[in-house]
């Protein structure tokens, strides 16, 4: 994807009500809710503090009448993040409050109502939207695991290998392969969007410490990628596109 189209969508989401605009104007739901996934997390990253440390003043404005709701697009904070930090300055602990999401019916019905309008909004915090990113990284799995069983490729998967190294990428190839004409000993999924700041994440965390212990792998980025993306060396980029191309085998 080019980088101005890319920044139009990434900034036109700006709540969970732009989603499903941007998927009525005809783009691909997984792409648009990925992007408005990295994003949310992002920002709860950078205002996570400033917004927990107005906790007082938000339980305060609950109490005399504001809603949950109402609250979290004051504070332009995720509405079930918002909650739990109602909940917890209001003497509950975190898994008591995870426990209210889970059923709200535990609470008195004007709150259990509330929460479950919050969850309903919510599509990156609630257990519907964990259970979607939960779905995403299988779907991203499955499409690697299935090209290189279509290929008669050997791997190891990270299950497989686990404790055995420091870091284990979801798939290393049992023998090095050609991808073009670069040899690749391991293939990562990622059911994310890969731009800049995703990138140099996974690159730093995972990816280098991949070609350090393994040698050169590819990194496949399931929903879509910037196409002017800078690799480190022995890292090589793809998205789904790679499921028309093929592996080859080194000659002796």
């Amino acid at each position: 994807m080019e980088y101005e189209e890319y920044r139009r969508l990434y900034n036109g989401l700006k709540g969970f009500e732009d989603v499903a605009r941007l998927e009525e104007l005809g783009y691909d739901s997984r792409l648009v809710r990925t992007l408005y996934t990295q994003k949310t997390s992002r920002d709860v990253k950078k205002r996570f503090h400033i917004v927990k440390q107005n906790s007082k003043k938000m339980l305060k404005e609950w109490k005399n009448g504001k809603t949950m709701m109402e609250l979290a697009e004051k504070w332009r904070f995720p509405p079930v993040m918002t909650a739990m930090f109602l909940f917890l300055e209001d003497g509950a602990s975190k898994k008591e409050f995870w426990g209210y999401i889970n059923d709200p019916d535990l609470l008195r019905s004007d709150v259990a109502e509330e929460l479950r309008e919050v969850i309903s909004k919510d599509i990156v915090y609630s257990p519907a939207g964990n259970e979607e990113q939960r779905q995403r990284g299988i779907w991203g799995e499955t499409l690697l695991q299935n090209w290189l069983d279509e290929q008669g490729i050997g791997y190891r998967t990270e299950k497989d290998i686990r404790g055995e190294y420091e870091k284990t990428p979801d798939a290393l190839l049992d023998e090095p392969m050609m991808y073009g004409d670069k040899k690749i000993y391991w293939v990562e999924s990622k059911a994310s969007f890969g731009d800049n700041t995703e990138f140099k994440y996974n690159s730093r965390h995972q990816l280098e410490p991949y070609t350090r212990i393994f040698g050169p792998g590819v990194v496949v980025y399931w929903v879509g990628k910037l196409d002017d993306l800078e690799c480190p060396p022995d890292v090589y980029v793809e998205d789904i596109s790679i499921l028309k191309k093929r592996l080859g085998r080194i000659e002796e």
